[in-house]
């Protein structure tokens, strides 16, 4: 009878984490789920000039929509900028822009949320063409992007909380993300052991996280949480470092602590250099985001750092420029769209160095989301290059 009560115990902790990760993982607008090229172009599009929808059927290439026959001004406005997944995802949305023949302003609100407030106030008031916004949370920034919806500027938002019609918010996944990484750990050990678990609270992605670690912890009983700690702030990686340093100190002994689960790689960077400076590699760390710096460090010989789960910053800032541009063209975008984030192991990655531009070699499906893309983005692209 116990048996059977402990089977039906782990059966509904099993059903209710994947009916979690189910329904967050579907939760995107049945829009984005269409392939890109069968996106409807709107009757704005359609007002398209004769002369032009001509010159671009004769030539088998889609009409470039006449709002965005004079390049547009984007503006880019982010609750922070830290480490190399923001200089990554920024990036991507520079190059994006430029291939399209734009020009895009970025702002970073140095993780001041009344300042990114401001500053949406400052691109509505200079009248750019969209709005791109990187973190930030509703009770923050609702009313000036409910101000700028009101005055037809379009707003495409990554990992923010934000729900107001006509714009379209996009995320990693975080709720997959999250598990990828935590059900990697519980089978490296093999259900159970000690870990110290390093988050912070207060920023939309990781209160999703949290979800989903604490499902973990229930659906792992015999995994003990023996730390918890986590401080976002201008040099994170250094002072996740000297707080992991403390840990250490506390837990001295091998087989004190078994894995770290790191809910951000700057978490995962400090994490790392402590272990490494204390010749702890037996404790083994579990990291979400990646960057090249992360790869470096994961590749290293004897690296404690053994699985992380990410998206391709760089592809979030295309994929968030893409949306943009559609809704600037009249073209209708979902409200939500998640990425779909990829495990990497360290154990799936050559002997050689590789970079985040060669993942795709490797990790089945990386960097290549295919979403957001209309047929008339190439003619587009194609008239910036021969400027």
């Amino acid at each position: 009878m116990k048996q059977f009560k402990a089977l039906s115990f782990l059966f509904l902790l099993f059903f209710a984490v994947f009916s979690i990760l189910a329904g967050c993982t579907n939760e995107q607008d049945a829009m984005s789920a269409k392939p890109a090229n069968e996106t409807k172009q709107t009757g704005q599009q359609g007002a398209a000039s004769s002369a032009n929808s001509s010159t671009a059927a004769s030539s088998g290439q889609a009409a470039i929509p006449e709002q965005l026959k004079k390049p547009v001004k984007i503006a880019a406005i982010m609750q922070m900028s830290i480490g190399t997944f923001s200089s990554q995802y920024i990036a991507g949305v520079k190059e994006q822009v430029q291939k399209f023949g734009g020009e895009v302003q970025v702002y970073n609100a140095d993780n001041d949320l009344t300042k990114m407030a401001s500053y949406v106030e400052t691109a509505i008031t200079q009248n750019v063409d969209a709005i791109l916004l990187d973190h930030g949370r509703a009770d923050a920034l609702e009313g000036p992007v409910k101000k700028a919806v009101a005055k037809g500027i379009p707003v495409v938002a990554f990992d923010n909380d934000l729900n107001i019609p006509g714009v379209t918010v996009i995320d990693q996944d975080d709720y997959s993300l999250a598990w990828k990484t935590l059900k990697t750990l519980a089978e490296d050990l093999n259900g159970e052991g000690r870990i110290v678990t390093i988050w912070v609270g207060g920023f939309t992605p990781m209160e999703r996280r949290h979800v989903i670690y604490e499902a973990f912890q229930k659906r792992y009983p015999d995994i003990q949480e023996i730390a918890k700690f986590g401080t976002a702030s201008s040099n994170t990686a250094l002072d996740t470092q000297t707080q992991m340093e403390a840990i250490l100190k506390k837990y001295p002994n091998k087989g004190d602590i078994d894995a770290v689960f790191a809910t951000w790689d700057e978490f995962a960077k400090g994490a790392v250099r402590a272990i490494e400076q204390a010749g702890r590699t037996e404790i083994k760390v579990y990291g979400i985001d990646l960057s090249d710096e992360d790869l470096q460090m994961i590749q290293k010989p004897n690296s404690p750092w053994v699985a992380t789960t990410a998206t391709d910053p760089a592809e979030v800032g295309r994929v968030q420029v893409r949306f943009a541009y559609q809704k600037i063209a009249g073209e209708k975008t979902p409200n939500i769209y998640s990425l779909e984030p990829h495990l990497v192991k360290r154990s799936d990655l050559p002997d050689k160095q590789v970079s985040m531009s060669d993942l795709s070699q490797y990790i089945p499906g990386w960097g290549q989301s295919n979403v957001a893309i209309s047929p008339w983005m190439k003619t587009l692209e194609a008239q910036v290059n021969k400027k």
